[in-house]
């Protein structure tokens, strides 16, 4: 029974890492760019909605209806304004410009919160859990489960069955026979960034509730999250779902035989996958 608790435990786990994954499939679908900074912003997402909760008073999820918004925004400015200058056939400008801009975020947030470690409160929704089958559940890691799944629906449902998701597909496959289309492939590209960003802010807000965060850990987010992508395929958004319960549960399973192994354990599963499977588990696009 609990080596079953472990592995519900980390399969739960996975949807938060899910969450931190997908916008970075989506990012290196549409644009093949690949984001230095994405933890950083999850960072900074978790910090919007700890200062909206203190000054407006409300509850962290209500947070969102706030963040999300205010993160898309962010993302739609920084494509337009810095990152569709750096895209070409050369990777490493892109590279460079989103690890100077990891460097800024920290430095940042370093100055406006300092180096305290912070936290959420969700009142309740932190220590709610109800039994099944002899197993205790938590409220919130089945909350955050739910909306992984939801928000990869989302996502999968804006890329097959919208316009705008044919216009993402459209400048993946071939940028310049899209702008010939009369597609504007910077404004695209800015409006998956946008997407990319309000993923990131649930991420965030439900990372705030779940534990403390600092302007230091955005870097851990990143590792887990690119595991959680390449486990999973590059491209492929439930294989993203796949690849964070994958890491999740080997997490939780390494902790269960020794509470040092819990990330180690996790790192190994990726690299065990990425020398069977290059390409991950369920890929859709090639690197």
């Amino acid at each position: 029974m609990e080596w079953l608790n472990a592995i519900v435990q980390g399969t739960l786990l996975g949807g938060l890492y899910a969450l931190f994954a997908a916008g970075l499939s989506l990012i290196f679908g549409v644009m093949r760019l690949v984001n230095i900074a994405h933890g950083d912003l999850i960072i900074l997402a978790a910090y919007l909605g700890l200062s909206v909760t203190a000054v407006l008073g409300i509850h962290p999820l209500m947070a969102l209806l706030l963040v999300v918004p205010a993160m898309g925004l962010i993302g739609y400015a920084l494509q337009r304004g810095i990152l569709n200058q750096t895209l070409g056939d050369d990777l490493l400008p892109p590279l460079l410009v989103t690890f100077g801009l990891s460097v800024i975020l920290q430095n940042g947030l370093l100055e406006i919160y300092t180096a305290d470690p912070q936290k959420m409160d969700a009142g309740v929704l932190e220590t709610a859990s109800f039994d099944v089958a002899g197993l205790t559940v938590g409220m919130l890691p089945v909350l955050t489960f739910a909306m992984a799944v939801a928000v990869i629906w989302g996502l999968q449902w804006t890329f097959y069955r919208t316009s705008l998701g044919r216009a993402f597909r459209a400048v993946s496959d071939n940028q310049d026979i899209a702008q010939l289309m009369g597609l504007n492939r910077r404004h695209i590209f800015g409006l998956a960034m946008a997407l990319a960003l309000a993923v990131t802010a649930i991420a965030g807000i439900l990372l705030g509730i779940r534990t403390s965060f600092d302007p230091s850990v955005g870097g851990g987010r990143l590792i887990f999250g690119f595991e959680a992508v390449i486990i999973g395929g590059l491209g492929n958004l439930w294989g993203t779902l796949a690849g964070g319960v994958i890491l999740g549960v080997a997490q939780t399973i390494g902790a269960k035989i020794d509470p040092g192994w819990q990330v180690l354990s996790g790192h190994i599963v990726f690299l065990l996958i990425l020398a069977v499977r290059p390409r991950g588990l369920f890929p859709r696009i090639s690197g």
